[in-house]
């Protein structure tokens, strides 16, 4: 298995348990309306529900990032760029891998310090009672993988600046 394999395996299989995430706090969520809406029935709703919510989709979302980068999925706005040669693209597709590697490097690198500040000081949700940086590793796993894929991403785009040509293909992602 080559390394590129690894990074699209890791980036894939994140964003899938991020999905699964969703669908487990999307389904809870309508458990608990269901609840709150039969509270005469003696039922109620998921105690701590918001509190899951917020820590499984904050997962979730750095879950995805990932894969979005891998496939080139961040929206990009061409308005002068269409019409400047490939070389002058690929030129820019590397800076801007390098400012998005920069950037996820120091979201890990802070929701880390946080992580360990939440830890140390020993900090629990109101309901729940569940260490909020357990939440925040989540979060800060994901990150990783993040930054191991903006790496990734930033030795392609070099590459292909040097080679003069595209290695994983045009944009696929959302142009406005």
């Amino acid at each position: 298995m080559n390394l590129s394999s690894i990074v699209h395996a890791l980036a894939k299989w994140l964003a899938i348990i991020g999905g699964l995430f969703l669908v487990a706090i999307t389904v809870m969520t309508v458990v608990s309306i269901v609840g709150r809406s039969l509270i005469f029935a003696g039922l109620g709703p998921v105690p701590g529900d918001f509190e899951l919510v917020e820590a499984g989709t904050g997962f979730a979302v750095f879950a995805f990032l990932p894969w979005c980068q891998l496939n080139r999925g961040h929206a990009s706005v061409d308005l002068f760029t269409n019409y400047l040669p490939p070389a002058a693209n690929r030129v820019l597709d590397l800076l801007w891998e390098i400012v998005l590697g920069f950037v996820t490097f120091l979201i890990a690198w802070r929701l880390w310090i946080g992580m360990l500040e939440k830890r140390d000081y020993g900090e629990i949700t109101f309901i729940l009672q569940i260490p909020i940086w357990w939440g925040m590793a989540l979060c800060a796993v994901a990150t990783v993988v993040g930054v191991l894929v903006a790496a990734y991403m930033i030795v392609i785009r070099a590459m292909e600046v040097v080679q003069g040509r595209a290695l994983l293909g045009p944009t696929t992602g959302a142009i406005h």
